[in-house]
């Protein structure tokens, strides 16, 4: 289904609830698995949290994960140490062309039995659960977050626990730290010191408790770009979200000061509000929010600015390679745009081609980076209903602020 985003204006005031952080759900519903006395409530009504909810629930042998990356990393590991239970993880075509051979190998080195089911290093796998007694295992610093999360997420299920040690320069900080402090919070003791993570093997039963959610910074960050689209004085109202948040794109509070959008907390409420700004070009290192790079593109393509964005070295491994296809949607529109394998430069211009449709690639991050244009010019977005993968309310959010959307 394609939509077209006639070019609107929207209200001066709104107010949008969004539901919980894919990230912190995945995570927590694996934690909720190995250790059942957790509730959780704002679970993110995401197609990836749903697929990981039914993965994790689902006595099957076949386990079929679709687009969901973070569900096929963690849920490598999760059936690695399901004793006795053989699993085969497959998933969309994209999904066998996405790495997994640095997770399997360690969790391999671990004592994991996994194979190949087509592709050496590629799933579908197979995967035989048993008991890991190994506990030290190294990685490369700069692989995707996941794999090392996926990794952490198990450990305290380990017979000894595990030392990881992480080689080289360590990216996707905040995503390490956002597993720690969830294995935290549940009672589960680890460890980040230099370049080695130790985490405790848990042996008793957790004290029961209720987890909450935090909401989806990703998810706001196309509300960031909306507000500095629009006129002076317009404020958006979305919850719930912390200031002090696990989630790395919660970046986006000092990013988009650049562009004149203030953000304030007040009762787990998120009010942002653009103010005037003098629109510089913008020089940024996202490697701790890679998630983002596509949102902020498009404001600086839409705002006439030129950017240079760098640290993206994990985008070409997304649903789709997406420094590719931001270039070649951008220049559809106007734009002029070098990308390397972790960078991408746009230069400033002032015209934006109107009535360009846009080609989501299986991404639902590329439907939602570039919906905000409509502030500016219409707009169509083919396959729109990509959203679902992490957002699936999103166009009739933004039909309730006063987009002007039609099928």
């Amino acid at each position: 289904m394609h939509v077209t985003l006639q070019k609107s204006a929207i209200a001066k005031q709104s107010s949008i609830q969004i539901t919980g952080s894919k990230s912190e759900s995945n995570r927590l519903l694996l934690l909720q698995a190995l250790y059942p006395e957790f509730k959780l409530e704002n679970v993110s009504n995401s197609d990836d949290s749903n697929l990981m909810t039914n993965a994790l629930s689902s006595k099957s042998e076949i386990i079929d994960i679709h687009h969901a990356g973070t569900a096929m990393r963690f849920l490598t590991a999760y059936f690695s140490i399901q004793e006795g239970r053989e699993t085969i993880l497959t998933g969309s075509k994209r999904m066998k062309e996405r790495p997994i051979k640095i997770l399997v190998e360690a969790l391999q080195e671990l004592g994991a039995q996994i194979s190949y089911k087509e592709n050496e290093g590629y799933p579908p796998i197979k995967i035989t659960g048993k008991k890991l007694t190994k506990h030290k295992v190294s990685l490369k610093a700069n692989v995707s977050s996941q794999y090392i999360s996926a990794l952490l997420l198990i450990a305290s299920k380990l017979e000894n626990g595990l030392e990881l040690t992480l080689e080289g320069e360590i990216t996707s900080i905040p995503y390490i730290n956002m597993t720690l402090s969830l294995l935290d919070e549940i009672g589960v003791e680890s460890s980040f010191m230099g370049n080695i993570i130790r985490v405790k093997p848990n042996t008793t039963t957790l004290k029961p408790k209720t987890f909450t959610v935090e909401s989806d910074w990703s998810s706001a960050s196309y509300y960031f770009s909306i507000a500095a689209l629009s006129e002076v004085g317009t404020e958006i109202n979305l919850s719930s979200y912390k200031e002090n948040s696990l989630q790395g794109d919660s970046a986006l509070v000092s990013i988009y000061k650049h562009f004149g959008v203030s953000a304030s907390f007040s009762e787990n409420k998120l009010t942002l509000k653009k103010e005037k700004s003098n629109l510089e070009p913008l020089s940024l290192d996202l490697k701790n929010a890679p998630d983002i790079a596509q949102t902020i593109a498009v404001t600086c393509f839409a705002l006439g600015i030129s950017c240079d964005l760098i640290g993206l070295h994990t985008l070409k491994i997304k649903e789709t390679d997406r420094l590719v296809a931001l270039k070649i949607e951008l220049e559809k529109l106007g734009g002029s745009v070098e990308i390397t394998d972790k960078s991408l430069h746009l230069s400033a211009s002032k015209r934006i081609n109107s009535m360009v449709s846009i080609a989501t690639y299986n991404d639902h991050r590329m439907a939602m980076a570039f919906a905000p244009l409509a502030l500016k010019t219409s707009i169509i977005i083919e396959d729109a209903m990509v959203v679902s993968k992490s957002y699936p309310t999103f166009w009739e959010d933004l039909k309730s602020i006063g987009f002007k959307i039609t099928e």
